[in-house]
């Protein structure tokens, strides 16, 4: 029961000292949960309405000194009403629902943009915040620059693959000392490795686990691996001491297991993917020449 109260209290204070939004109507003080989202924000020129983030939000490296509001799927109110935001924005992967129902309870707007892996999600997304943003011509543009980017990569694996065959990649997402999950269709990392030229081994719906004697039977000629706890060589080693079978795969023999940023993973298409695509063909077709990407108004 103290909890309950206290709760009430906290969001009756803050209502009546929760600042105005602007004259036209925008919010002011945001709270954004996920990592791409956060990363949008900034990109769209909102990083100074910004009055917390979650742990998700690392990039760019300015955000981590913003108050931490906790992880995008299990937030709670209390931190997130201490910072008095206006609106919290996040992707449909944030909650607990309880809590989101709290919030707007306390008069805290809350928005949720879609994850799914796709151009038409990400447009729409944008539009979202170049409005609430006042800058929708700058959201125009920013759409307008990644597909460019995207185009100008799938020139480039088309004009590869005419030589060479595509790698078969498996793309695992996991931490140390877990069994790792493979990520299968509709996922970002099925949707990277496709897009830097690679083809995804697994099949399935979503993230699924797999066994170390599964790793193996599929024999990738590429293993991607996005450890949310380490990263670099340190990734690659403990995949190899929690998973054994996995070093009689070509992968390993050949030394190609690729490290990835978990971050990219976080709240949809990102500013930074197009940067992770580029930089995962380059592993995924080592012989071949550099993508040179012209960009005009690259975020």
């Amino acid at each position: 029961m103290r909890r309950v109260l206290g709760l009430a209290g906290l969001c009756a204070g803050i209502l009546l000292s929760h600042p105005a939004v602007a004259d036209d109507g925008r919010p002011q003080r945001w709270v954004s949960a996920g990592g791409s989202v956060s990363e949008w924000v900034v990109a769209l020129g909102g990083q100074d309405k910004l009055v917390g983030v979650d742990t998700t939000s690392l990039h760019p490296e300015s955000l981590r000194t913003l108050p931490s509001i906790g992880y995008q799927r299990q937030l709670a109110a209390e931190g997130i009403l201490s910072v008095r935001p206006d609106i919290l924005i996040g992707t449909e992967e944030m909650g607990p629902p309880s809590v989101l129902a709290q919030l707007e309870a306390a008069g805290v707007r809350v928005e949720r943009l879609e994850s799914a892996p796709d151009l038409v999600t990400l447009e729409r997304n944008l539009n979202l915040l170049g409005g609430l943003l006042g800058d929708e011509t700058g959201a125009e543009r920013a759409l307008a620059d990644y597909r460019q980017r995207l185009e100008q990569q799938a020139k480039w694996v088309a004009r590869i693959r005419q030589t060479e065959e595509a790698p078969k990649v498996l793309f695992l997402l996991g931490h140390a000392g877990s069994n790792p999950l493979a990520g299968g269709r509709d996922t970002t990392g099925a949707w990277l490795i496709e897009r830097a030229g690679g083809r995804n081994l697994t099949d399935h719906q979503g993230y699924k686990a797999i066994s170390s004697e599964a790793l193996a039977a599929m024999d990738p000629d590429v293993v991607v691996v996005a450890d949310r706890r380490l990263d670099g060589e340190a990734a690659r080693e403990a995949l190899l001491k929690q998973n054994p079978a996995l070093a009689a795969t070509r992968a390993a023999r050949d030394g190609r297991l690729l490290s990835l940023d978990p971050t990219l993973l976080v709240g949809g298409l990102g500013p930074r993917l197009p940067d992770g695509i580029a930089a995962l063909s380059r592993g995924f077709y080592p012989s071949a020449p550099a993508l040179i990407v012209n960009s005009s108004s690259q975020p």
